[in-house]
C-alpha cells in the first residue's frame, strides 16, 4: 500500500454550545480517516504552544498518527468557531493564529521524500510546493473546497492526480468545471455533493456515487472523511468507482459521530 503524508492546515473546532473544542482542519481529518482505513499517514503542520496544540497532537497520535513533524511555535493554535443548526454545522469565526505563516522547512521537504502520496487543501499554504512534489513523482490530492473562483484552479491542475472540491448538486456547469479541471492537467477531478453523493470525471468519462442513507448527528468533516477513503483505495490500486465507494463509507460514518471524527 502506498504511504500518505497530509500537510497543511489544522484547526481546533470549537463548539460553544457543546463547551468543547475537537480537533480538525482538512488535512488533520484525511490523515486520521485513512489510518481508519489500515494506512499509516503522517502529518505536518505548525500547532501553537497552548493547551490547544497539545490536545491536536495527543488526539492525531491516538488515532494512530505520525504527529513527529507537527511543530510548535509562540502562539496561539488554529480556532474554528462553529454552531450546529440540527445536524448541520455552521462556521463562524475563524482565527488562523501561527498557522498565517506556515511554511514547509528543508527538512519537512526532506522527510516528505519517504511518502507516495501527498494531501493538502486550500486553506494549508502548500500550493508554493506542489509542483515540486508532482516533480519527485508524488501522487498529489487537492481539496478546493466549496472555493470555485479561487485562482488556484488556474495554477494547480498540471500538479495534481486528484482534484477534490465540493458542489451543491450535479449539474451541467458542475460537469463542465470537471472537465475543464482535467483538460489543464488534472487526473480525476471529483466532487462531493452532500446528500447527493459524488461526482467525478477521469478524463474520459463520469461516475457518480449515491451517498449511503444513516442518521445524521454532525456534517463536519463529512468531505474529508470521503476524501481520506477515496486515497485509500487509490493507495491500494483499486480503480474511480471503488474510491468513490469506499469514500461514501467513510463520510457515512462520520456522519454519525460529533465533531469530524469520533
Amino acid at each position: 500500500m502506498k504511504r500518505l503524508v497530509t500537510v497543511g492546515d489544522n484547526c481546533i473546532d470549537v463548539y460553544p454550545a457543546l463547551g468543547r473544542g475537537f480537533s480538525g482542519g482538512n488535512a488533520v481529518n484525511v490523515a486520521v480517516h485513512s489510518a481508519r482505513h489500515g494506512m499509516r499517514p503522517a502529518y505536518i503542520g505548525w500547532v501553537g504552544e497552548d493547551a490547544w496544540g497539545e490536545q491536536l497532537r495527543r488526539e492525531l497520535g491516538a488515532k494512530g498518527v505520525d504527529v513527529s513533524h507537527v511543530h510548535g511555535k509562540p502562539g496561539s493554535t488554529a480556532l474554528t468557531f462553529v454552531e450546529l443548526h440540527g445536524s448541520d454545522r455552521v462556521l463562524g469565526d475563524y482565527a488562523e493564529g501561527v498557522m498565517s505563516d506556515f511554511y514547509l522547512s528543508e527538512q519537512d521537504l526532506a522527510w516528505i521524500g519517504q511518502f507516495d502520496m501527498v494531501h493538502a487543501g486550500i486553506w494549508g499554504h502548500v500550493e508554493p510546493y506542489l509542483a515540486g512534489l508532482k516533480a519527485r513523482d508524488k501522487i498529489i490530492s487537492f481539496d478546493f473546497a466549496d472555493k470555485w473562483d479561487s485562482p488556484l484552479w488556474r495554477e494547480l491542475p498540471p500538479s495534481l492526480d486528484y482534484a477534490f472540491a465540493s458542489a451543491p448538486a450535479d449539474t451541467p456547469e458542475l460537469r463542465g468545471r470537471l472537465r475543464e479541471v482535467t483538460g489543464m492537467g488534472a487526473g480525476t477531478a471529483i466532487a462531493t455533493l452532500g446528500a447527493e453523493g459524488s461526482l467525478a470525471y477521469d478524463g474520459q468519462q463520469f461516475y457518480r456515487q449515491c451517498a449511503l442513507p444513516v442518521n445524521i448527528v454532525d456534517t463536519m468533516g463529512a468531505g474529508d472523511a470521503f476524501i481520506a477513503g477515496f486515497l485509500y483505495a487509490a493507495a491500494c490500486g483499486l480503480g474511480v468507482k471503488q474510491a468513490m465507494e469506499q469514500g461514501a463509507a467513510g463520510a457515512a460514518r462520520t456522519l454519525q459521530c460529533q465533531g469530524a471524527w469520533d
